[in-house]
């Protein structure tokens, strides 16, 4: 059996991620979401995501980028001087390549995340990561402890194959060669990945797409990876988007791409193809 869960990252983000979010699912292919709970639309993504009990909501774990959940002083290594957590997922694999940063401290500041998106009424299916962070063990480790906490079993495997995707543009494009070259970085981290879920019990889909099409998901790219779904279960993520004043201000490489998601996702063409395909489309909810 071929089952797909097409998890929209970043609700919680923008209002116009929120809607984006929400139109995909009840128009298109999403099926389950992650939400940020250090979001700045973070109450609106509550609100949009109880009234449509359908959506699977997992927890966007946010290590990077933004204030923290939980009170700075409790997380000083993680955060700079003004309270703010790492720009960028270079800067924090460059704390924890130091030693800087305290795994106490990751796991406190996950905890107050899923805290705060359980006392909202929500119901996690799932844990992931804004930028993919738990690729690094340590991270992978404190996400592990904040999640039993909450007896959440399902956690993204963000270890893309290096040979799981046709090229959608050639590798002389400067952007899809920084996707290639971020998943192959990342993939030493698979094995320790692995064992941390063996370990503690926990499920994963079989296989993951999304890194290496991270701005360029169109119709096309999402009709390649259904075409190539094998057996079992696979995750593909996504970044649908309105295009507004908020999100232009915002701290994201993704801009108007995320509207040209949003339209291959509600594309009615891919859920034929999924049918004809037999691909079921599912939610973290049937893992």
């Amino acid at each position: 059996m071929k089952r797909l869960i097409v998890n929209a990252d970043d609700f919680g983000f923008t209002r116009g991620v929120n809607r984006a979010v929400v139109r995909a699912f009840k128009t298109g292919i999403v099926t389950s979401t992650t939400i940020m709970a250090n979001g700045e639309a973070f109450d609106d993504a509550v609100e949009l995501a109880l009234a449509n009990p359908g959506l699977g909501v997992g927890c966007h774990l946010a290590v990077v980028g933004g204030l923290p959940v939980a009170p700075p002083a409790d997380v000083s290594s993680l955060v700079d001087n003004g309270g703010v957590l790492p720009r960028s997922l270079t800067r924090l694999m460059f704390k924890l390549a130091r030693g800087s940063v305290s795994t106490e401290e990751l796991t406190r500041e996950f905890r107050a995340q899923l805290e705060r998106v359980a006392q909202a009424g929500i119901k996690l299916t799932h844990i992931d990561t804004h930028k993919h962070a738990h690729t690094h063990p340590r991270v992978m480790k404190a996400l592990v402890l904040a999640g039993s906490e909450f007896g959440i079993k399902c956690v993204r495997n963000p270890f893309e194959s290096t040979f799981s995707l046709k090229r959608t543009r050639p590798l002389s494009d400067w952007s899809q060669l920084k996707q290639y070259a971020l998943s192959a970085a990342v993939s030493p981290g698979s094995i320790q990945f692995k064992r941390l879920v063996r370990e503690n019990g926990l499920k994963t889909p079989d296989r993951f797409f999304g890194v290496k099409v991270t701005g360029m998901l169109d119709s096309s790219a999402i009709r390649s990876i259904m075409e190539s779904l094998g057996e079992g279960t696979s995750e593909l993520m996504c970044h649908p988007g309105e295009y507004d004043a908020d999100l232009e201000r915002a701290h994201t490489r993704l801009k108007r791409e995320r509207e040209r998601e949003l339209e291959a996702l509600t594309d009615p063409n891919l859920r034929q193809l999924a049918e004809e395909q037999g691909i079921e489309l599912i939610s973290y909810r049937g893992l």
